[in-house]
Order: C-alpha cells, then structure tokens, then sequence
C-alpha cells in the first residue's frame, strides 16, 4: 500500500485492515445490451477472496490514482472484493458519455453480468456517493436478489433536478461539474483545473450565459448547454427522475447527506419515502458540505458496518434510524424519523427596524432595498460545490453590511432553541419588475455580533411587479441556537454565482443579454405578514 493510501485510511478512521495483499484484475469487460462494452477493476485479497462480498461502484472520474486509494482499497482489505467500473463514454468505456442519462440500463446490464461471474460471492452491496450514488437509485427497484443493500451518499433518486428548477437555476453547481467533466481525460486534467479556478469565476459572469464555457475552457460542455436549454419539469430530464422507484425498494438502504449538501432535500424525501413504504432504512447526516472528508469517513464505515452485516445475511449493530449533527449543540443525536416528531412549526415575523419575533406584525411601511444584477448580490458560505470556494457556515458579516441585504434579528435569547426539520418562509414582496428572485437566509448571531449562516433558499416570481407572498423553501437543518445568542433572518434578491442571477427582464437564462436594476420591497403588517416557520422544540 503507498503512503498515500496509509494517510487517506488513517483520516478516515478505519479500523485495521483484514489484509493488505491485494490483487487487481484491471479492464474486464463488461457488455451492454447495445453492444457497448464497459470497462471495470476488481480489488479482491490475494488469498481468501473466494466467497467475499462484492461492492460495486459505478464512477465517471475513472478507476485509478486516488480513488482507488480513498474508495476501493479501504473496501477491499476489510472484507469485501471491490467492482469498479467506469461509466458508458468514460475512461476506457465504450459509448458516448451522455451525464446520468444511461445509468439505468447499464447498470441492470452490470448487475446481470457480475452475478455470473466465477468469482462472485452470492452477495452484492451497491455503494458510492454522488453521481455514484445517483447510479444507485437508478437501478434500485430491479434489484437481483443477490443485491443486499445499498448505501448512497450526498445523492438522491432524481439527481441535478433541484438544480434546473425554471425558478431558480443552480449555476455554480451545473457549470462547474460540466466543465470538469468535459476535460477530465485530457493530460493534466486536474492541474489544468487548479490553475483554472480563477478563468472559471470570472466566466460565470459571462453575457449570453450560454457562451460562458467557451469563455473557460475554449468550448462547450453538453451538459451545461443542455442544463441551460432545459428546465427541471420538460421532458428531456424526465430520464433523470428515479423518485418514483423509490418506494418500491425492497433492500436495506443507509443513505449519507450533509447539512450543507447540495442534493440533501432529495435525499430526505428519499428517505421519507422508504419509510413510508415501511423498508429497512438509516439515514446518518452531519455537518457537512458535497464535499467533506466525514461523509467518506461515514459511508466507509456505513460500508463495513451496515453493508457487511446485510452481506453475510446478519443484522447491523442496532442503532436509531435516523441519527443527525445538531449543529449549534455540537452533538449527534439519534430520532425515530424524519423529520423528528415534537417539532411543531412556529412562526417568527418580520417586524419594522430589522426586527424578528413571534407575535404578529402591526401596520407598517414596507423595507426596500435596490438590486442590480450588474453588481449581484454575492453567495458567502452555504450550500456550495466549487473547488476553492469556502461552503458552510461562514462569518456574514460583510454580506450583510450590503445595502441589497435585509436583515430581521430576535432579541436576545433568555433560552435554547432548537429547530430540527424542514424550513420555510412566506416573504410578502414586491418588485418594479415582473421578473425577481426572492433569496432567505437563516443565521444564529453569537454573542459578539457575528452571523453564520444556518440555512437558505430561493425562489424566482414571475408577476413580481403585484404584491404577492413568495414562499421559499430553505434547506433542512437541525440547529440549536444558543441562550445568549440571537435567531436572524436575512432577505435579499440573490447569492451568486450558487444562483443565477436574474437579469430582471424575463429573457431565457442560456440568452439574456440585458441586466436590468430592480427596486424591491419586503412588506411586513397585518396584511401581509411575512414570516419565517420553523420546526421548533421548546427546551
């Protein structure tokens, strides 16, 4: 093993290893149904491996380096031989690497072929996060029944949907992992990126947005064009929507998520729908972003804990079926569901002079504020995906220092409060243009002063120029804020690049050409009483 894979395994907490020897078959083939021919490894021990459990891995980011290091040997010198297998179009695959589009056929075919292999051990456990996960839903109710569980990390069923809501695009996600994958087999894919990061930035900021590949790499990514020529709800990502298999999962699944995970509010309604359906299923999620050694940490244990047990046809070791990081607290805590019973949802009200509280609010003039998306409201911390850029909470300060940053602030905390579930805010607005987005974000202020970032989310109206009640969903969470401390709720029209930035002129997200300034108001009376609700727990 190089030293390399002794540092990964040792961040990751393992514990120690069945055996070091390891064999690895490089580039079996694999046939697809439309003669398309796929390549994958298997890690297996030296000796003993006749018999041993089988994880697979479908990956598009290729089968060597590192993730052989941080995904495959950690597996395989703990009980499991390890099939990893590059995805259609990808590192040595044959067919055309078409994003998340192909992973249900192929994957039904792999599975077919790996349970008639002579070294196949009876049973198989599906594992991976992210786009590996999603290649997990995507197969997950045409299960053979050699499969016997299944654990997906920071993934969900109907994977980058979120993202191409026609009311509030994803940009920074979507445009980042399609220019990586566009040049990820080319020579020095990963230090070209590195030394990118700042082209990339700047790109974003491109007019028409549909140019602003080129502008990074010198030409297109399909999958960014097509994220700009499609919205979440056409038929073209139908393909991609795996939610309604969901219930029809007959294995254990033990899924990952993070607080500041990009897909966590699919991966709960995942899970919610499992445990409708009355399946064997744990969800673990910490305080995590995409991208966080904890969530390694966690699957790899989830991997030889939950998955070897179901495996050798044994039960785990008995734990709640939820157990979640109440951050705030700085405790994992265990729940019978999602979300936890005896949260009752309070409102808490926008009040004049920036205030926050639960009564109602009394009349009052609305608060404004100017948005100019030539000079965008910045995303700081939060849910975010890009190389280099600092995601989770972060001191907002100077965010909210803005004059395009509305802020409503409890008094002083005489008590804990605690907040575990969904969140929500109904914000009464208006724009003096049709087209606007409403963006909200929760924050605990601690006892100096500062701001970090809890939860947020955003929701673009059409019609905004006619008082109307934009309801925007936040991220879920599970946080306690601290006596001493003081709940805030900031309001304004934007976090780019995370999202797009609205131009204010209604014209499509791939081809605006204009930006146009905004004079928004956020009211707050009787008649029109914003709020914020939250899943609250009286301590």
């Amino acid at each position: 093993m190089s030293v390399g894979s002794h540092l990964i395994q040792r961040i990751l907490r393992l514990p120690p290893p069945l055996t070091r020897d390891l064999v690895v078959e490089r580039g079996l083939r694999v046939p697809m149904r439309d003669g398309a021919v796929l390549l994958a490894d298997r890690w297996a021990p030296r000796k003993g491996a006749e018999g041993l459990p089988t994880a697979l891995v479908r990956i598009p980011y290729g089968r060597a380096g590192m993730i052989g290091a941080q995904m495959v040997r950690p597996l395989a010198e703990r009980g499991y031989q390890v099939l990893i297998q590059s995805t259609r179009g990808t590192f040595g695959s044959g067919g055309d690497f078409d994003p998340l589009r192909c992973e249900r056929e192929d994957g039904l075919d792999t599975l077919d072929w790996v349970v008639k292999q002579p070294w196949f051990g009876d049973s198989l456990v599906l594992y991976g996060g992210s786009y590996l996960g999603f290649a997990q839903w995507a197969v997950a109710d045409q299960l053979p029944p050699q499969v016997k569980a299944m654990i997906p990390s920071v993934s969900e069923s109907a994977f980058t949907l979120e993202f191409l809501r026609k009311d509030g695009y994803s940009l920074e996600a979507t445009f980042n992992w399609g220019v990586q994958v566009a040049g990820q087999e080319r020579r020095g894919a990963m230090l070209r990126q590195l030394l990118g990061m700042r082209r990339q930035r700047r790109a974003l900021h491109t007019l028409p947005l549909d140019q602003a590949d080129t502008a990074a790499m010198g030409r297109h990514s399909d999958y960014f064009q097509d994220c700009l020529a499609h919205d979440a709800d056409t038929p073209y990502w139908s393909v991609l929507d795996h939610s309604e298999r969901v219930a029809g999962i007959t294995v254990p699944v033990s899924s990952i998520g993070g607080w500041y995970d990009i897909f966590l509010p699919g991966q709960l309604r995942d899970h919610q729908a499992l445990q409708a359906a009355g399946r064997q299923a744990r969800l673990t999620v910490g305080p995590w972003a995409h991208i966080s050694l904890g969530v390694g940490r966690t699957a790899t244990g989830e991997a030889l804990d939950f998955g070897l047990a179901h495996a050798r046809g044994e039960q785990p070791p008995d734990r709640a079926p939820v157990r979640l990081f109440v951050m705030g607290e700085g405790a994992w805590r265990d729940f019978p569901s999602w979300p936890p019973p005896g949260y009752p949802a309070q409102r808490f009200h926008l009040h004049p002079g920036g205030a926050l509280a639960a009564a109602p609010p009394g009349e009052s003039a609305p608060d404004g504020y100017r948005y100019d998306p030539a000079d965008p409201t910045p995303a700081v911390g939060g849910v975010r995906m890009a190389v280099g850029t600092k995601a989770g909470a972060v001191d907002n300060t100077a965010l909210e220092a803005r004059s395009d940053v509305l802020t409503y602030t409890t008094p002083v905390l005489d008590k804990d409060v605690e907040v575990i579930g969904e969140v929500g805010a109904e914000i009464w607005f208006r724009s003096s243009l049709p087209y606007a987005d409403v963006f909200v974000r929760l924050c605990d202020v601690d006892e100096k002063g500062r701001s970090f970032n809890v939860c947020d989310g955003l929701v673009g109206l059409t019609g905004a120029d006619d008082t109307s009640c934009a309801t925007v969903r936040l991220w879920p969470t599970a946080y306690r804020f601290k006596r001493g401390h003081r709940i805030r709720l900031q309001v304004s029209s934007g976090a780019f690049p995370r999202y797009n930035r609205n131009p204010g002129t209604g014209e499509p997200r791939g081809t605006a050409t204009t930006l146009r300034a905004a004079d928004q108001e956020v009211f707050h009376d009787p008649a029109h009483p914003s709020a914020v609700i939250l899943p609250v727990r009286q301590l």
